[in-house]
């Protein structure tokens, strides 16, 4: 969760730089810095199964599973683009890879690079609007069915779960803490909890919601945040995991305070 200057990446995207890395005129497009409450980043829950090849492919699968993550972690065309579009993206993509493109690919960034951008900006616009309102009525939500529950006047929710009896921390103090961190659909996106191990980091690292929210608290207690991107990522959102825009819940047991 920790808490960096947020801004729109005005160098080319990440899959425009493995495309034609020479270039840093083909096209500009969105992306965002990397999330971690104490520089940790538990991927999106996914489900375990068989491998998709024989053992002997398997590592070229992965070295093309590190190309998507890469990717993805910059920008989430996962949700910007329609299925049919992602097939003609991954055309673009396989295409310059293999050597296969037909058309001269520094000219057709040169050309279509600002329709890149005013779509990506658009579509991005749109998307952060919507997980917006979503968070802001997941609060109302949220403190319709908590009645202990209070917001605070920056817009952070604090619910008290279990008292403490220890100290509070302010921002110059390390803390120790467990937490589990889920979208407002339920999606976990980082968790302390899931690794199995407490985290350690200087209150004045991470993002406001967390500095605010936990100075709250008092060693032993334990509380539900639900924080505003204001006090979250803002705009930028954080990587794949955190949308632009995004309210976050977090419940948070503070074991230590370390001045």
């Amino acid at each position: 969760v920790e808490s960096k200057n947020m801004r729109v990446n005005t160098n080319m995207s990440s899959i425009a730089a493995l495309l034609v890395a020479t270039s840093s005129r083909a096209v500009t497009a969105f992306s965002s810095r990397s999330v971690g409450p104490a520089r940790a980043l538990t991927a999106r829950h996914m489900s375990t199964g068989p491998m998709p090849y024989d053992e002997d492919k398997m590592p070229i699968y992965a070295l093309g599973m590190n190309i998507g993550m890469q990717i993805s972690q910059q920008t989430d065309f996962k949700n910007l683009l329609e299925d049919a579009e992602m097939e003609i993206l991954l055309a673009g993509f396989t295409d310059v890879v293999k050597g296969e493109n037909t058309a001269n690919p520094m000219e057709v960034l040169q050309k279509y690079g600002p329709a890149v951008n005013n779509l990506l900006r658009e579509r991005m616009e749109g998307i952060m609007d919507k997980v917006k309102k979503d968070g802001e009525e997941y609060i109302e939500g949220f403190l319709d069915c908590n009645e202990e529950a209070k917001k605070t006047e920056s817009g952070l929710v604090y619910y008290e779960m279990k008292a403490g009896d220890g100290a509070s921390p302010v921002v110059e103090d390390e803390v120790e803490v467990h937490y589990h961190g889920t979208l407002t659909d339920g999606t976990v996106f980082d968790s302390s909890v899931d690794r199995g191990a407490t985290i350690k980091f200087k209150l004045g690292q991470v993002i406001k919601g967390w500095q605010e929210g936990l100075a709250m608290m008092k060693e032993g207690g334990k509380a539900t945040l639900v924080i505003p991107p204001q006090l979250a990522y803002g705009d930028a959102g954080s990587g794949g995991a955190v949308p632009p825009g995004a309210t976050l819940k977090f419940e948070v047991e503070l074991f230590k305070v370390n001045p």
